[in-house]
């Protein structure tokens, strides 16, 4: 029976935190980017009504 080298679980661990941090910095600026979005596009429609 073979016996395969698993990796460390700290450099999974690791992995997997780098990874979720960079989902959420991903979010964070597109969630940023979209709330930015909606409020030129009231500026503008408010604009648009000579208001």
């Amino acid at each position: 029976m073979a016996h395969e080298p698993q990796p460390r679980q700290d450099d999974e661990g690791r992995e997997a935190e780098r990874r979720r941090r960079s989902r959420n910095i991903a979010l964070a600026v597109l969630l940023f980017v979209l709330v930015v979005l909606f409020y030129v596009i009231t500026i503008v429609r408010m604009g648009a009504r000579g208001g």
